[in-house]
């Protein structure tokens, strides 16, 4: 390999890449004056809408492409620093309701007008702007959570989501706005929960309106859970009358999975166990449990089926 970099003719190698750089040179400095075409954006930027005034589905837009003719050089400047146009919406709005419609003259010669002295506009692509606006009716509605909680093993979820604005102020038109009563949050995903989280989201809103929102906190609290046994005496429902009902047994042992900072603030007066007496069933009924305590997420009991005797 040494021998091989020993035999090359550094001097024809250098002289080569001299003559490359100065073909590619000449051939950019041609490039940097030649008159060709070239198509960039406007990004566009909007005054004068009362604010009242709502506007279509589709909106007015925000980037007008366009075609324009100059040097290489002077159209290299609209790549670097793209050009942008203010349109004064005012002269457009006519009464509550109507569209606003900017032709393709006076859109051409706005643009031109911020285009160097040199440059040539072709094209424009849209050739005007268009859009229906109508005068805005206001409602108020909800504003609920939308997504997939999951917590880590042996957690669970004891509070929220909660959501730091539950109200928010809708405008649109007035048939769009009959028919919604509840907008969300973007789709959330969390998974793996494990402590308190808050969190900012972005909120949704159905296309042709606006929201005095754009966003809320959400809050979800999980913590560890753990299990609480207790006895409870069992209550027969739909006794028949003057008949007694013996249980066999009379009270059932309940589960219940609960937070471990509120452990303590779980009783028995929290719950309630009952039995539907049925003549169909003769010989056994099923235990329904009631719980009232919002710190019991979840509840079972043994037994399920008790048995009984029918005494008059």
């Amino acid at each position: 390999m040494s021998k091989f970099w020993k035999n090359i003719r550094w001097t024809d190698v250098l002289s080569f890449l001299f003559f490359v750089f100065l073909a590619t040179a000449m051939w950019y400095g041609h490039a940097m004056q030649s008159v060709r075409n070239t198509r960039v954006p406007v990004l566009i930027s909007y005054t004068g809408k009362p604010g009242a005034i709502g506007l279509g589905e589709k909106g007015l837009p925000d980037t007008v492409m366009i075609e324009v003719r100059d040097a290489g050089s002077r159209l290299n400047v609209y790549h670097r620093d793209p050009l942008r146009l203010t349109i004064d919406l005012r002269p457009y709005i006519h009464g509550e309701k109507g569209t606003i419609n900017i032709p393709s003259d006076v859109l051409r010669r706005s643009i031109s007008d911020i285009l160097q002295g040199t440059s040539k506009l072709v094209e424009t692509r849209p050739e005007s702007i268009t859009c229906p606006y109508f005068t805005e009716q206001e409602k108020s509605v909800v504003v609920a959570f939308a997504g997939e909680l999951s917590t880590a093993d042996e957690y669970q979820i004891i509070a929220g989501p909660k959501l730091s604005q539950r109200r928010a102020k809708l405008f649109g038109e007035e048939k769009a706005l009959s028919v919604i009563d509840t907008i969300y949050t973007a789709e959330a995903d969390w998974t793996e929960l494990s402590d308190t989280i808050v969190r900012r989201v972005a909120v949704s809103v159905p296309q042709g309106m606006r929201a005095d929102l754009d966003s809320v906190d959400v809050t979800i609290i999980a913590e560890r859970f753990t299990e609480k046994k207790l006895i409870v005496p069992l209550h027969v429902k739909n006794a028949p009358e003057g008949y007694k009902i013996r249980l066999f047994p009379k009270e059932v042992e309940v589960n219940v999975r609960v937070g471990m900072t509120h452990f303590a603030q779980v009783q028995v007066s929290d719950i309630t166990a009952t039995c539907t007496y049925s003549p169909d069933r003769k010989e056994t009924m099923d235990v329904e449990l009631y719980y009232t305590n919002p710190y019991i997420t979840f509840a079972w009991t043994y037994p399920g089926v008790v048995e009984y005797l029918l005494e008059q």
